[in-house]
């Protein structure tokens, strides 16, 4: 009897939730961002210089919080209702996907506040397979091949199995 490779599985690493903002609005969106998740959020800023948008380096530019483990299984699945368990394929990509939730309101367990007003955010999912690791340490770096990616149809799937997710 021979059995999947351990290595193969597909696990959630991560998920981002992230708003862009400056000034007074980068303070709703961070504070928005810890009222969700009831972790601390970190500023952004940028590293490059865009004139057409007035961005230098070292701007505020937006905030994020990153969850891993069981609380961002937890979140995930009061995102997913948010957005009523619907993804576009064209939203994954290879190893995460995105999505938008554009008003917070929508999450279930969430009620207006009005310093805050009415405000969206991004989500970022983040999978990876056992050993991809290799690739980000600091010490005896090393290169992962590209089967060890989690390709965008296994996204699909393991969606659709672990949170009933549908695909357009």
């Amino acid at each position: 009897m021979k059995t999947e490779n351990p290595m193969r599985e597909i696990k959630l690493t991560k998920v981002i939730l992230s708003a862009g903002a400056t000034g007074d609005d980068l303070a709703k969106a961070k504070k928005l961002l810890e009222m969700i998740t009831g972790k601390k959020a970190q500023i952004m800023a940028s590293v490059k210089r865009i004139p057409e948008f007035d961005v230098r380096p070292g701007l505020e530019v937006g905030t994020r919080v990153t969850l891993r483990g069981k609380d961002a299984i937890a979140l995930l699945k009061r995102l997913l209702s948010a957005i009523s368990n619907e993804v576009k394929k064209k939203q994954v990509s290879e190893n995460h996907f995105s999505f938008g939730v554009k008003e917070y309101i929508e999450i279930p367990g969430m009620e207006y506040q009005r310093d805050i007003g009415i405000r969206g955010f991004n989500a970022t999912i983040v999978f990876a397979r056992a050993g991809t690791r290799v690739k980000l340490k600091k010490i005896k770096r090393g290169e992962v091949p590209k089967r060890q990616y989690v390709s965008k149809d296994e996204i699909i799937n393991y969606m659709q199995e672990a949170f009933k997710t549908k695909f357009k």
